[in-house]
């Protein structure tokens, strides 16, 4: 889909070609990225964005200047997309612990479309670390648009599909959405809204907001003003002095108190901004502290508990002895981790491996149907043995076979359980789902329950979109473990690299706080408390009933297995978004105990939750509403109506029209997909005659992109009358089968020199 997508842009960037903006212009037409090794990702958006879909080529125009335009035979299928030119962008963060909640603005042109045309638009909008979409308002000419969030009533509302083009994800970290036919020469205004997580690394906090506009989006127009706005905002909740160490724009500092930070940029811009916004600020200690965050709820929460959220900052560096630890690899190989899954899990797992001290032990565990070990003990990481492993798995991993987790599983269990004075832990990489995953979450609870020391932690890391992302997080949570994913193949690297970081240095483990034993009707999320490492903050949140006392403690053992106190301050915080910086770990655990127990009640509490934070869920899903203003209210209905009349728009009891879009939550696994080692990415297969047609067209289109339109056959002065007739019936006819491409770079050619 992404690469569909990426070549759509470089298709509109080659028909905007046709785009005559007068001798007065501020800037050249549109040039798609220059690059040595041109690939679909340097098409792909890198700040928010807008494109007109194009599937008729002829009506590409300046809606002001029209200009002499030569005819277009044919269609573009799939549509091309041309980057709207953008007017004015606003950007507002607000930093709350570990989370920041991004408000965004701006206005964009149909520049590109004949005043008496029209054409769909789409948005695209690119997030950070771990981005969830929290909402979208769009005001046209006339009508209004935003999305909404609606419980889904039933399984079978649960597994309707919309369709992709009207809202989803192009990639995990971008969300699209379609505005139906807009005029030639509108404005649409924009305000969106999401929330991503801070990276944390060596005691520093950064943020980092998609904020690379290319130059094509810059206005034509030079007298035109262009400003772009930044405010941010950084409440770290810890009362305590934030240090601000980089930036990427020229920020001026607006507040500075124990704990907080503004800064503003406002600037005339010639042309729009090409880097990513980025901030980075400490907050580090020497020791290790924390603190309660209080809350009472909002009238409209349908949860009128009292809320809380504690919180531990690791230390600035390991100071004592650290802990030694007993780590098991247990990594999936079947079928279907062929190619960069399984090659970003080695690269991982040999970066993972030169970071164990020499006193820690390791071993690795590959499997498919069956089981493949590296020794039949765990082995000191000597730099000797290290350089074995990486032998072992090179030779070893190999993508082949079904997936059986269980059996390694229980293997690694095994080599972990009976180790004294030692942290143990087991990760597990997979892909795929499996059918007695229940029954696996049962087992390992058994190992774990009764355990004096420190029981093994099981961190695990998911691949795609076919295995149980639910089934793994509990998992993790079972065992005081941490769960991550790469939903997208590329990321497979650097996100398993992140969890490794993370489970390969802890701090401090087995930790508790008593007083959530004193409180009346307490929950806790989650409910066992993971290790503070040093790469990562440490948040549990919850709700609870009764009076919070004056004095809480955390109690915990460190590396040297000593026992660790600290004393937490307990602070009422009303300018924080509890609720919602909190929302999405809430409801990522209830979903997996939802899942686990099959319970409706926890079903529809999850429901609430979303509906409630504006954060997307299993159990929600996204609905898109059209509203009209003023004189439009007396046009006819079809006017207004959503695209594609087999999604059957709905009217709300305000007069709006509903859609209900694609779903964007990730399931809870394909054991049909898994069974069958389908790659990553395929759903569906064509039909044998769909391949056939798909392959012709395909050749077809190579062989006649140079003259599928009456432009470039009247170009050519050397062709007769009668072949230039049967040659345009032949290309028409070809256009059914989608090979053609709008002959968008012979027709440009012709209108660059016009233009010029």
């Amino acid at each position: 889909m992404a690469e569909e997508f990426a070549k759509s842009v470089e298709d509109g960037l080659q028909l905007s070609k046709r785009l005559y903006f007068g001798k007065d212009r501020a800037v050249a037409p549109p040039r798609p990225p220059i690059s040595m090794n041109k690939s679909a990702e340097s098409f792909l958006p890198t700040a928010p964005m807008v494109y007109a879909v194009i599937s008729d080529p002829a009506i590409v125009d300046n809606p002001d200047l029209a200009s002499y335009q030569p005819h277009v035979h044919g269609r573009c299928d799939p549509p091309a997309l041309i980057p709207l030119q953008m007017n004015r962008i606003e950007l507002e963060a607000d930093s709350y612990l570990d989370a920041v909640i991004v408000h965004l603005s701006g206005s964009w042109r149909v520049h590109c479309v004949m005043g008496s045309k029209s054409c769909d638009c789409r948005i695209a909008i690119p997030m950070g670390e771990q981005g969830s979409i929290l909402g979208v308002e769009v005001e046209v000419p006339g009508k209004s648009y935003s999305t909404e969030l609606i419980a889904i009533d039933g399984k079978k509302d649960m597994e309707k599909e919309g369709r992709p083009e009207n809202g989803s994800f192009l990639k995990p970290h971008i969300f699209t959405l379609t505005i139906p036919k807009l005029d030639g020469g509108s404005i649409l205004s924009i305000k969106v809204s999401w929330i991503q997580k801070l990276l944390f690394h060596n005691g520093e906090f950064s943020l980092i907001v998609p904020f690379s506009f290319p130059e094509y989006v810059t206005p034509a127009v030079k007298k035109l003003p262009k400003k772009e706005k930044i405010l941010l905002n950084v409440n770290s909740g810890t009362g305590t002095e934030i240090v601000c160490k980089t930036t990427s724009h020229a920020l001026k500092q607006l507040k500075r108190e124990a704990g907080k930070l503004g800064f503003s940029y406002e600037s005339e811009v010639l042309s729009w901004t090409c880097v990513d916004f980025a901030v980075s600020y400490s907050v580090s200690s020497s020791h290790i502290y924390g603190s309660v965050i209080l809350q009472s709820p909002s009238v409209h929460d349908f949860d009128q508990r009292e809320m809380f959220c504690f919180y531990l900052f690791p230390q600035d560096q390991l100071s004592g002895k650290v802990f030694r630890k007993e780590i098991v690899f247990v990594v999936d190989i079947s079928g279907s981790m062929e190619g960069k899954p399984l090659e970003g899990a080695k690269a991982a797992l040999f970066g993972a491996l030169t970071e164990l001290d020499s006193k820690d032990s390791f071993n690795i565990v590959a499997f498919n149907g069956e089981t493949y070990l590296f020794s039949s003990s765990m082995e000191l990481a000597t730099a000797e043995t290290v350089e074995r492993a990486v032998e072992w798995i090179n030779l070893n991993f190999i993508a082949g076979g079904s997936t059986n987790i269980l059996l390694p599983l229980n293997k690694a269990m095994e080599m972990v359980s009976n180790t004294h004075g030692s942290f143990p832990v087991i990760f597990l990489i997979t892909d795929g789902a499996v059918e007695d995953e229940r029954h696996i979450c049962d087992l390992m609870e058994s190992h774990l329950t009764g355990k004096e020391s420190i029981c093994p932690r099981i961190y695990t890391f998911g691949i795609g979109t076919y295995c149980n992302h639910y089934f793994l997080r509990r998992l993790a949570m079972l065992s005081r473990g941490q769960y991550d994913s790469a939903y997208d193949v590329d990321s497979v690297q650097s996100q398993m690299q992140k969890l490794f970081v993370k489970g390969l240095s802890p701090l401090l483990a087995n930790i508790t706080i008593d007083t959530f034993d004193d409180l009346d009707d307490v929950e806790v999320y989650p409910s066992r408390i993971p290790d503070l490492s040093s790469e990562s903050l440490l948040i549990i949140s919850g709700r609870y009933r009764g009076s919070f006392p004056e004095t809480v403690e955390a109690k915990g053992v460190l590396g040297d297995l000593s026992n660790f106190v600290v004393d937490l301050k307990i602070q009422k915080a009303n300018d924080m978004p509890l609720d919602r910086i909190s929302a999405k770990q809430q409801i990522d655990l209830l979903t997996a105990q939802a899942w686990f127990s099959e319970n409706k009640q926890l079903e529809e509490k999850v429901a609430k939750m979303s509906i409630n934070t504006g954060i997307v869920s299993e159990y929600t899903r996204l609905a898109f509403l059209e509203s009209q203003r003023g004189n439009q209210a007396n046009e006819s209905p079809r006017a207004h109506m959503l695209p594609h009349k087999t999604d059957s728009p709905k009217t709300d009891s305000q007069g709006r029209r509903r859609i209900l879009l694609q779903n964007l939550s990730v399931g809870f696994g394909n054991v049909t997909a898994t069974a069958e080692n389908i790659p990553h990415g395929v759903e569906t297969k064509l039909s044998e005659a769909a391949e056939l047609i798909k392959a012709a067209s395909n050749c077809c289109g190579r062989m006649f992109s140079k003259c599928c339109c009456m432009c470039c056959i009247q170009c050519c002065s050397k062709m007769n009358d009668q072949c230039a007739i049967a040659l345009t019936q032949l290309c028409t006819a070809l256009a059914c089968f989608g090979c053609l491409e709008c002959c968008s770079q012979l027709c440009c050619c012709c209108c660059e020199g016009e233009g010029n």
